[in-house]
Parts: C-alpha cells; sequence; structure tokens
C-alpha cells in the first residue's frame, strides 16, 4: 500500500528563533525518517500552498488576514509567547496546510489510500480566530473541511494523539455533528482543555485525558476502552489522524512514557477502523515532537504503520 508523503523545503524557514522547541531542526528529522526507509511504497511530493479560501473554511477572514499581515520581512515576531514568525513563516504555514489539503485530494481521488502531510508549523492549537501553542493555521481542520466542501465528505472523524490537548480543532469542530474529534493527551497540562466532560454541543468531541507517566499499556488500554469503539459507533467515512509524538517518553514538553511502538500499534489500529468503514482513507498530519531523534524514529514506526502490517513485515524481513 502506497504512502504518499507531501513535505517541501519550506519548512525550514519558518524559524522560531534560538532555544524554541519548535525549530527546524523537527523538519530536518522528519526527512532523516523518509530517507532511512527507502522503499517504492513511500511516495514523496511537494506541498503545495493552501489558498486563503481553504484557509477561511475554519478561520475568521480578520483572523487570516491579520495573522498573514503579521509575517515580517526581517527578524521575529511573537503572536503569542509561543508562537512566532519570521520571513519565512508565510510559505511554510500556507504549505502546512496545503500538505494536508493536497493529502486529501490525493487519497479521495484513489492515488493512495493514506497521506501524510510532514510539515510544520503544527496546527491544532491554532482555533478559529487566535493563534498559540506553536500554531497559526489549524491544517488537519483545514484538510478536513477541504474533504467536506470540495469532495462531499459526510462522516469524517479526527483522531488526535499529541500529548498536548488539540483545543483548536476542538473548538472549530464543537458544533458540527458530522466531525467527531477525539483527543488522547496529558492531563494536565498546556492548553488546559481537553476534559472528560468537554463533550462537544452534539456528543461529537470525546476526550481521553491520561495521568503524568502513562506508559504504552495504559495508553492501549484507553485507546481500547474508549477510542476505538467511538470510532466504530461512528463509521467514519474518512478518517484523519494528528500525528503528535511528543508523548513520547524521551519528549522533554511532557511526561507521558510511549515508544515508537505504541505509535506504530495505534496507527494500525486507526488503519483497520479506516479499512472497514472509510475505504481505507486516512490522511495524518504532523503536529508535536520535539526531540528530534524520538521523532525521526516515532515517524518511520507510523508511516510503516501507514503503509499497512505486511509492508512493515517485508521492511523488516529485508533488513
Amino acid at each position: 500500500m502506497n504512502v504518499l508523503v507531501f513535505t517541501h523545503d519550506s519548512a525550514r524557514g519558518h524559524d522560531t528563533g534560538p532555544g524554541h522547541p519548535e525549530r527546524p531542526a523537527r523538519h530536518d528529522a522528519v526527512i532523516a525518517a523518509l530517507r532511512s526507509i527507502e522503499d517504492a511504497w513511500l511516495v514523496r511530493r511537494e506541498a503545495p500552498p493552501a489558498t486563503v479560501e481553504q484557509i477561511l473554511r475554519v478561520h475568521r477572514q480578520a483572523y487570516v488576514e491579520a495573522t498573514l499581515a503579521a509575517m515580517p520581512n526581517e527578524g521575529l515576531v511573537r503572536l503569542d509567547p509561543d508562537t512566532v514568525v519570521s520571513p519565512g513563516s508565510r510559505e511554510a504555514v500556507l504549505r502546512a496546510a496545503g500538505g494536508a489539503v493536497a493529502g486529501v485530494d490525493a487519497v479521495l481521488a484513489g492515488e493512495a489510500s493514506r497521506a501524510f502531510a510532514a510539515m510544520r508549523p503544527p496546527g491544532h492549537h491554532a482555533e478559529s480566530d487566535k493563534a498559540m501553542g506553536f500554531c497559526l493555521f489549524d491544517s488537519v481542520a483545514v484538510g478536513a473541511a477541504h474533504a467536506r466542501a470540495a469532495h462531499g465528505i459526510g462522516r469524517i472523524a479526527i483522531v488526535d494523539f499529541d500529548v498536548h490537548h488539540g483545543n483548536g480543532t476542538q473548538e472549530i469542530f464543537w458544533d458540527d455533528p458530522q466531525t467527531l474529534y477525539v483527543s488522547t493527551h496529558q492531563w494536565p497540562l498546556y492548553p488546559g482543555t481537553g476534559a472528560a466532560s468537554e463533550r462537544g454541543a452534539h456528543g461529537n468531541v470525546l476526550n481521553v485525558p491520561l495521568p503524568p507517566g502513562t506508559d504504552g499499556e495504559g495508553f492501549r488500554q484507553a485507546v481500547e476502552a474508549q477510542v476505538l469503539p467511538a470510532l466504530e459507533r461512528f463509521r467514519p467515512e474518512l478518517l484523519f489522524i494528528s500525528a503528535g509524538f511528543d508523548a513520547h517518553r524521551a519528549d522533554p514538553l511532557a511526561n507521558l512514557a510511549l515508544v515508537e511502538e505504541d505509535f506504530a500499534w495505534i496507527t494500525s489500529e486507526l488503519v483497520a477502523v479506516a479499512e472497514r468503514h472509510a475505504q481505507g482513507r486516512v490522511v495524518s498530519v504532523l503536529e508535536g515532537g520535539y526531540d528530534v531523534d524520538a521523532l525521526e524514529t516515532s515517524v518511520v514506526a507510523h508511516l510503516r504503520a501507514l503503509a499497512g502490517e505486511e509492508r512493515a513485515k517485508q521492511e523488516k524481513t529485508a533488513r
């Protein structure tokens, strides 16, 4: 099963300044992961820029205009205490959202069943009118809205296993009964949202908060008990993944204890759901992951699982 990966060198041009965890080295780690696989099932494509029209489906016009206008010609500008933009940020953020859109188009055209938008900056903290948490535009939300507007997809599920709650994605789809947003995340932790009691206007939000120190066993138990049954009940026509790898035990920004095999496991479980209900169609979008070595190995595990268990076995045997 081919996996289309959408990347672009502009991801390196988004400069966040010295010492910032969401740094260009994250893109280098992703590229290293892609190079380490070197198999015909992995097909790389250039992530195109999203149009303003596509972004306006999930973000308010005044916010989009102000954010794009804030991009400096030189130096760095802070949009909030954590979210920094530079002269290269405009292209990077547009192509990050555009990678999700292109992944949707390719998957729904039957070019592949899986796509991975491997760009930075991440997006799931960006609300309809607010940048925060390193995020400017919510790429996975832009992709989901495009699937509905351009392709007529009805039931869309977004599963977010980033260690931080995706408050932006939740806010954007809070009142949308056709979109199921599911998040596993450390609790308590930034941004302070994601309590189990937050259910969406139509019961279309499922938050699964995990205590600090949760390891792979605890994570898998929570997913099997709550996430997978919710997806089976919802029967999505298209499944998105907000693929953050900062729940890894090596990550400096949180305190969960997952490893690469855990990311491969949940990816495989989500692919199986998509096979049953969504013609196998999965679009994954990179979110967090701030230990670059762990990010590289986790992306490899995620891609192998997206490609299917048999591909993973074949590659392991060939090594």
